[in-house]
């Protein structure tokens, strides 16, 4: 017979209980529960996530099937689906979220010398959104469709390792751009989008705080060319301008130079064109 300790329990050795408990203190409860912590609930929905479970009802039926294992598990209270429904509902997330920020900055040295991505001593995110469908009759709220309901989440991923650094979840019509207002840029950080967050207002308030963006964006957009730079084609790219919006409303969105870059993929024989390829215009010049 096994008698050594649980892989859920040593995998959770690894968090830092300290910083959780710091989380916890910050956000105190008018009313806490004696039987059921932050700390089960916390242990409950993570194993509910290695184990794909699928709603609250199967993390109960999994996790009593062998109730002697709950304390080895970490597990102190009873687990019960009202319960969970109800510390899922009531207690504050800002305490899971500061937690995650404790793990992400834990993440992140842990990758800081990956050189998977590129060799730039700057973080690099990715920003997009998928949709996720869901029941009109159960999620009335989350509007989309007339006879479909949705819920759309907004995801910045730091490349270096992975790590998904920012979440936002909207109803199924807000549109991508809008993940841009309440994203708090990274000063030197590169920010690379598809051509659905264009939007020159919001672009400009990434270059004023220091920010990179790299997109490709619609051929609309009507840009006017200042001066063509050096480029060495042996690298695949093929032509290298600074430019400017050349449209009255564009311009005005963005009054600062722009960079368009084109670039031949050897591989598939594609050419891209980067038509923002925008920074914070010092002394240290373009990059």
């Amino acid at each position: 017979m096994h008698v050594g300790r649980l892989v859920f329990s040593q995998v959770m050795d690894l968090l830092p209980l300290t910083d959780f408990r710091r989380c916890v203190a910050r956000y105190p409860e008018r009313r806490p529960s004696r039987t059921f912590s932050c700390l089960d609930q916390f242990l409950c929905m993570a194993f509910a996530q290695l184990t794909c479970r699928e709603s609250l009802r199967d993390i109960e039926s999994c996790l009593r099937a062998v109730p002697t294992k709950l304390y080895h598990l970490g597990i102190r209270g009873n687990v019960c689906r009202t319960t969970l429904a109800d510390a899922n509902e009531r207690r504050n997330w800002r305490i899971f979220a500061d937690f995650a920020q404790v793990l992400i900055a834990e993440a992140r040295v842990l990758y800081a010398k990956d050189t998977g991505v590129a060799d730039l001593s700057q973080t690099i995110y990715a920003l997009d959104s998928t949709t996720i469908d869901l029941c009109l009759a159960l999620f009335p709220w989350a509007k989309f469709r007339r006879t479909k309901a949705a819920v759309k989440l907004h995801t910045l991923i730091d490349l270096r390792g992975s790590i998904p650094t920012f979440i936002h979840i909207t109803d199924g019509k807000v549109h991508d751009v809008n993940a841009l207002d309440v994203l708090t840029p990274e000063p030197g950080a590169y920010y690379v989008m598809d051509r659905g967050y264009q939007d020159l207002q919001r672009f400009h308030r990434l270059h004023s705080a220091g920010s990179f963006f790299v997109t490709r964006p619609k051929t609309t957009l009507l840009l006017r060319r200042i001066q063509s730079l050096p480029v060495d084609k042996t690298t695949g790219v093929r032509s290298d301008w600074i430019v400017h919006a050349d449209g009255v409303t564009t311009a005005t969105a963005y009054p600062d130079r722009l960079r368009r870059v084109r670039f031949r993929d050897v591989e598939t024989k594609k050419t891209l064109i980067f038509r923002f390829l925008a920074t914070s215009c010092g002394a240290s010049g373009w990059p």
